[in-house]
């Protein structure tokens, strides 16, 4: 079993917390784990951009844990228009 850093400890308990946090609100937990997923492919060596999503994970994580949060909103890059 390997040992993780205490950035990656973090991040797992984040991930956990994420997943609690949704459980109770449909269609959260798939966009949850697809979110991270994606993010796993981040090199390990990138440690700068691992701690600023993790920052950005934790304010988002508060606004989840709002009771009034009922869907969760995203930013996508508008299509060219060609």
């Amino acid at each position: 079993m390997s040992r993780h850093s205490k950035l990656q400890k973090q991040v797992l308990a984040l991930y956990r917390q994420f997943l609690r946090a949704g459980k109770d609100k449909p269609g959260f937990v798939p966009r949850i784990r697809d979110e991270f997923r994606e993010n796993s492919r981040i090199k390990r060596t990138d440690m700068m951009h691992i701690e600023y999503l993790y920052r950005r994970g934790q304010r988002q994580l508060e606004q989840l844990r709002d009771i009034n949060t009922k869907q969760l909103g995203s930013f996508a890059k508008p299509k060219d228009p060609s």
